[in-house]
């Protein structure tokens, strides 16, 4: 399934929204919450690494990746390597992002996975590295033959596209469950905190729709080197 208009004027959008969320999450953490740290003896500033990291990593540049396909104007091989390589960016950044989460957890004596948004995460954190291997072994090395190849793309693309809208709607989940802390320890709902925290899950919203419809245009030039729509 195609929609109409092309890759590169929504991903232009995307863009946009991925600089407008990167600029608003570090605005919160290290304005309104105090900053980001690997050690402190304030362990809410190990916290802070977790929303920098899933949003810019996980969710910004694992978007970037998608979009690479239908975006660049580039050679198959190229944009393969960019495909693959944005990804495990992603997948790693993400991976430490969920262990700064438990790393504050630990030593803030506060018990780890008791939220949705937790068990999601590491569900969605593993389904990503799924589909980071088998996309590796069978698109780029050692490679499946045509026929696995070509019966395996329409279920990749699929699948990956599933994975990231759960990853940013989990991402938004985890506004809400951070921010619904912060209220229930005093900050003023209307405040500029917590509309900041609202604004940017809806940003975050909105560069996922993007990538989304970015990933189901039609790319620059039609030939065999890009994935097909599906």
């Amino acid at each position: 399934m195609a929609i109409g208009g092309k890759a590169a004027p929504l991903s232009f959008v995307a863009h946009a929204l991925a600089v407008a969320g990167a600029v608003m999450v570090l605005v919160w953490c290290i304005y309104f919450l105090g900053g980001l740290a690997w050690e402190a003896t304030n362990k809410a500033l190990i916290f802070n690494l977790h929303p920098v990291l899933m949003l810019i990593g996980f969710v910004i540049i694992g978007g970037q990746a998608i979009m690479s396909y239908k975006s660049l104007p580039l050679r198959k091989e190229v944009k393969k390597v960019i495909h693959l390589v944005l990804h495990a960016i992603a997948l790693i950044l993400g991976i430490i992002g969920i262990y700064a989460a438990f790393k504050y957890h630990n030593e803030s004596s506060i018990v780890n996975l008791y939220s949705l948004h937790s068990w999601l995460g590491i569900v969605l954190i593993a389904l990503y590295g799924i589909q980071w291997i088998y996309g590796f072994l069978v698109f780029f090395f050692p490679g499946g033959t045509l026929g696995l190849r070509s019966a395996s793309l329409p279920w990749h693309v699929l699948f990956g596209l599933l994975v990231y809208v759960l990853v940013v709607g989990n991402a938004v989940l985890g506004y809400l469950e951070k921010l619904t802390f912060l209220e229930n320890s005093g900050l003023a709902k209307y405040g500029a905190e917590a509309l900041l925290v609202n604004f940017t899950a809806i940003v975050t919203i909105l560069y996922g729709v993007f990538v989304v419809m970015t990933a189901l245009s039609p790319p620059p030039v039609e030939d065999d080197d890009g994935y097909s729509a599906i």
